[in-house]
């Protein structure tokens, strides 16, 4: 049957080998990209390790998620750049400079030497290195966007831009993939010293196969038709965000559209993973294995959401998408964590904690860049209760001046106050924390005590120090020891110069049930199947409301300034709005003393894109997108 011509230029019928080229072209140098820019996030802790060594590890955490965040924070400057330079140089040679830029910042990040050999030359240069990714990332989903739905035949634009849709979640499974292979390969400990570059270094090949194909692809029919009609826009950020009749589309595409896709899907591909390892405390492996199959699972749902937007519209699949995430998030978690941790599950159930603290002493712990200290005494209770996914309630009783207490059952624990605490901040954190947590496990929560090292200086001491563990120190003596070397001990932080008094090398016993508190969760209590199933489903929903958005944000624009004014809203939305979902959840938990808390953040601004969208956002899925 021959081609139908439409009044955009596209066909009705079947595509050509070379429109399938482009849909592959883009999709797949696109996954490359969210490849190496998830590489980043999932490496955190070996990159703080390396690259900010000279801090203590909750500090290189800390750096090491602020860098990770400035990537995040830079994309909207990265869509203006490179959304002004496709909307006048052209779609083609824009995004091959974007993967061109990620593919070399990530590569140079893998062989990039630690601070242990340049100093502070190392973490200068890797957050150089984020930004650039930032920027490129910036640049890359508006240019794939605008490439593939300006080749796409007449009412199928939805379809083809889906394969694009999948990029971010097939790279967050590659880079799953191969950090999971390469732990196997190179083992725990080899990969912590090293084996973490790997995965930065394999991006040099995705990039030369990205390069070498983008290379052979052709520019947009449309971008071409309007440069010979000499219709192209000889200033695209002034047009599209200084006029009124432009400027309004994109605010309409931030809230009525973007915003809520933003949140959903960083609830459904991130939030989650999060919610696993940090509240419900899955061990990291299980937990990225989990994730990636529920990806497996769903991704083919954004194809399947594209096609089905050709069908019925854009909007009415986003919108609910975005209903049925505000419905079902709060049941989903809370199942979530009946399969995760059911021990946790049952002490939530069964004891809630109290935190009783003078007027003005507690804060929102609102902290996006993971560098700003909160000191106070109450600060400090409700920090430690959240991050051990303990629920409580903060009654602000206490006479002014007072520390906070907290209450678990029958024991009553006193906070401090890190300021006031002077030199003795670390001891009164130690024995807080050790208060607190044995009457946590008391209680029944699911807290196990690892092993002790302790040096022979400190036997005597620690002994004294913990009468609850009825310690004989004659028996300790006799028993099992090792002879450490003087390097380790102070390597391991077990002695100081002073403490060593120089000797070459000391005594170490093992105390087993003598150390430090962890929250877990018992692997043979963990139900896989229907953490995978919750999973698969926030993926489904992640699916219905990013499925149709790029074929929706592409028909909004007119093609002079589509690059640039779909790129802005695209990136404020998802960097911004969907960037800080994390922090502000935490922050907002933190505050109420209830792990489910923080869902409200998704909740709330699904709702407001719900409403503006259905409101006032037009269906676009028959515009002709090159009619102008």
């Amino acid at each position: 049957m021959a081609n139908i011509a439409t009044a955009d230029g596209a066909r009705a019928g079947p595509m050509t080998a070379e429109e399938k080229k482009v849909i592959f072209a883009s999709s797949l140098g696109t996954v490359f990209e969210w490849y190496d820019f998830y590489l980043y996030g999932s490496l955190a802790l070996y990159i703080g390790a390396t690259f900010f060594s000279q801090y203590p590890p909750t500090t290189q955490a800390i750096f090491a998620l602020l860098a990770f965040a400035a990537g995040f924070l830079v994309r909207p400057f990265g869509a203006l750049v490179f959304g002004r330079l496709g909307d006048l140089v052209g779609r083609k040679y824009t995004f091959l400079v974007t993967i061109l830029i990620m593919g070399l910042s990530t590569f140079l990040v893998g062989v990039l030497p630690g601070s242990a050999s340049i100093g502070i030359a190392a973490p200068i240069i890797l957050i150089i290195l984020r930004l650039l990714q930032g920027l490129a990332l910036g640049g890359e989903y508006g240019g794939a966007a605008t490439y593939v739905a300006e080749h796409a035949p007449h009412g199928r634009r939805g379809y083809f831009t889906s394969w694009i849709q999948t990029t971010a979640t097939l790279g967050l499974f590659l880079s799953l993939i191969v950090i999971l292979f390469v732990q196997y390969l190179v083992g725990k400990e080899a990969f912590a010293a090293w084996g973490w570059r790997i995965p930065f270094l394999l991006s040099c090949v995705l990039l030369g196969v990205s390069v070498w194909i983008r290379l052979k692809m052709n520019e947009s029919p449309a971008f071409k038709r309007m440069k010979e009609e000499g219709k192209g826009s000889k200033a695209p950020l002034k047009e599209a965000f200084g006029e009124w009749r432009n400027a309004k589309i994109a605010i309409l595409a931030l809230f009525g559209a973007v915003v809520g896709q933003a949140v959903v899907w960083y609830s459904g591909q991130f939030y989650a993973l999060f919610f696993l390892t940090g509240v419900l405390k899955v061990d990291a492996q299980s937990a990225n294995l989990m994730v990636a199959a529920s990806l497996l699972l769903g991704t083919g749902f954004f194809v399947f959401f594209g096609w089905l937007s050709d069908k019925i519209g854009r909007k009415p699949i986003i919108m609910a998408g975005l209903l049925l995430a505000m419905l079902t998030y709060f049941p989903l978690f809370k199942a979530m964590t009946w399969a995760g941790n059911p021990a946790l599950a049952e002490a939530q159930q069964n004891v809630r904690a109290t935190v009783t603290a003078a007027p003005g002493d507690c804060n929102f712990q609102f902290n996006p860049t993971g560098v700003q200290k909160f000191t106070t005494s109450c600060d400090i209770a409700t920090a430690f209760l959240t991050k051990n996914s303990v629920p409580y309630d903060v009654v602000t009783t206490a006479a002014a001046g007072t520390p906070a207490t907290v209450n678990v059952g029958d024991t009553t624990i006193t906070s401090y106050d890190a300021v006031a605490a002077g030199d003795k901040a670390k001891a009164s954190e130690a024995a807080f924390g050790k208060q607190v947590n044995m009457a946590l496990q008391a209680s029944g929560y699911p807290l196990v005590r690892g092993a002790a090292k302790v040096p022979e200086t400190k036997l005597d001491a620690f002994v004294a120090a913990n009468p609850e563990l009825a310690l004989d120190a004659a028996a300790i003596r006799s028993g099992d020891k090792t002879m450490m070397p003087a390097d380790k001990l102070l390597a391991d932080k077990l002695l100081t110069e002073q403490e060593l008094g120089g000797a070459s090398e000391m005594a170490v016993y093992s105390i087993e049930k003598a150390g430090a508190f962890t929250m877990v969760s018992d692997p043979a209590r963990v139900d896989w199947v229907t953490i995978i199933a919750i999973l698969t489903v926030l993926v489904i929903y992640v699916t219905m409301v990013y499925g149709p958005i790029a074929a929706l944000l592409v028909e909004l624009f007119p093609t002079r300034i589509r690059y640039t004014g779909m790129s802005l809203p695209y990136h404020i939305g998802n960097g911004w709005f969907g960037g800080l979902l994390p922090a502000t959840a935490f922050a907002m938990s933190a505050a109420k003393g209830d792990i489910y808390y923080g869902l409200w953040y998704p909740i709330v601004f699904a709702g407001i894109t719900l409403v503006i969208g259905l409101l006032f956002l037009p269906e676009t899925k028959d515009r002709d997108i090159s009619a102008d």
